[in-house]
């Protein structure tokens, strides 16, 4: 190399050699070899690693903050409810009953059997029934057993008295003619709207209300049975069977109890509540329609 530089520089004009072997060296830096390009992907393979490992790390932080937030939160709920890690909501495989009559079934009562269950015996617990449907109530012993406030709930089905309020007179599970609370009694006939109605109007009208009373003693009797099903010390524990049950099956119908009778609703107050729920409806639409002029 520096025979062809001599040959090609006179003398005095041969450059320095210090800045020729720096071209020389930079010139080597340019050239690639097989080390150069293993080396490269080398770095990009380190970077791919470590973006996955950076994403990788991002999730278990997120699931690391949300078990740090769950603990945290049935810790809490524990310290407030003191029974429960999930404030206050207790899945049915936790309550042991519940798991004992999913294990065994339901147990099926007749109603002398379920009169037993009335608290009177310290080792037996109490049952309710609602709907032929029979409720363990042993937690609140101290309402359903005995001198409790609904003491005459326990160990029978009295599910006529849940809707009826008669808790003297309807401790029966038989629930017909209790649709006839929500009848309304006849005591507008001198009403000239009532004059003008034919006897086909009137029926239609009997129909309905009729139709309106069965679903509002239905629903009644579907609250309290949902009530005492969901309620967090209560719990199902089988059915009553030989029961004259809500269809009142071989037992003579009952009459409305005297306090029921006397909270029908009144045709004459029916009107004037419709008449006013009419008026406050126009009054709306009136100022409804100036905002809008």
């Amino acid at each position: 190399m520096e025979d062809t530089l001599r040959h090609r520089y006179p003398r005095g004009q041969f450059p320095e050699q210090g800045r020729i072997i720096a071209e020389l060296d930079s010139s080597d830096d340019d050239i690639d070899t097989p080390s150069s390009h293993s080396q490269a992907r080398q770095d990009d393979n380190d970077g791919d690693d470590n973006e996955i490992s950076s994403r990788w790390i991002s999730i278990l932080d997120i699931f690391r903050v949300l078990f740090l937030f769950f603990l945290a939160s049935s810790a809490l709920s524990y310290y407030v409810t003191n029974n429960s890690i999930l404030w206050g909501y207790r899945p049915w495989f936790t309550k042991w009953p519940m798991v004992k009559m999913f294990i065994h079934g339901p147990i099926l009562l007749t109603p002398d059997q379920l009169s037993l269950y009335n608290g009177t015996s310290e080792t037996l617990p109490i049952y309710i029934a609602v709907n032929s449907t029979i409720f363990d109530v042993s937690a609140s012993r101290h309402t359903y057993g005995p001198g409790g406030s609904y003491s005459f709930f326990a160990g029978r089905d009295a599910t006529r008295a849940f809707v009826s309020g008669c808790f003297r007179d309807d401790l029966t599970p038989d629930i017909r003619g209790l649709e006839q609370m929500h009848i309304p009694v006849e005591d507008n006939d001198e009403d000239p709207e009532e004059r003008d109605m034919s006897e086909t109007e009137k029926m239609v009208r009997g129909e309905e209300e009729l139709r309106e009373a069965n679903e509002k003693v239905k629903k009644q009797v579907d609250h309290w049975e949902g009530f005492f099903r969901n309620h967090d010390r209560y719990f199902e524990v089988g059915r009553l069977v030989g029961s004259p049950g809500v269809e009142g099956k071989g037992v003579e119908m009952r009459k409305l109890c005297a306090s029921a009778e006397k909270a029908r609703p009144k045709r004459r107050k029916l009107k004037e509540r419709r008449e006013r729920e009419e008026k406050k409806k126009r009054e709306k639409e009136m100022k409804k329609q100036k905002k809008q002029g």
